[in-house]
């Protein structure tokens, strides 16, 4: 009996420490998820950059890094977080990563084409694409 107990606690141990972090490592990927989701929210909505990434650094697992890209038809935001285990164990630290895309809201910025658009002189008021009488291209 004495036999057995000393071979299997071991192995229980062992059993148990996988479980429980494969619990943690479970935990920070909903955690990261969410951020990413809020965070690609939040700037899709037109939030300043540095309200996003305290948005998401609360939600997100401790020493997370956020990327943020807005573009002018979808934001996306990603966490990257690298876990390790709570305890003393031979497991080895996990890197995790979630994104989340959201579509970007009309007026958030400001299209391309006027962006692009030269600036007109204060005497012309002719729309570009149509010249007026008289003028060449």
């Amino acid at each position: 009996m004495t036999a057995e107990t000393a071979v299997a606690l071991p192995a229980l141990v062992l059993v148990l420490s996988a479980a429980l972090w494969a619990v943690t490592i479970t935990g920070a990927q909903l955690r990261c998820v969410d951020a990413a989701r809020a965070g690609a929210r939040a700037a899709a909505r037109g939030e300043a950059a540095e309200e996003v990434r305290t948005v998401v650094l609360r939600l997100a697992p401790e020493g997370a890094t956020v990327s943020i890209r807005t573009g002018a038809d979808t934001t996306r935001v990603e966490v990257i977080a690298t876990i390790r285990p709570p305890f003393r164990s031979p497991l080895p630290p996990v890197r995790l990563r979630a994104a989340a895309v959201s579509a970007t809201e009309p007026g958030v910025l400001a299209p391309l084409s006027t962006a692009a658009e030269p600036a007109r002189s204060p005497s012309r008021t002719g729309d570009l694409a149509s010249p007026e009488p008289g003028e060449h291209e």
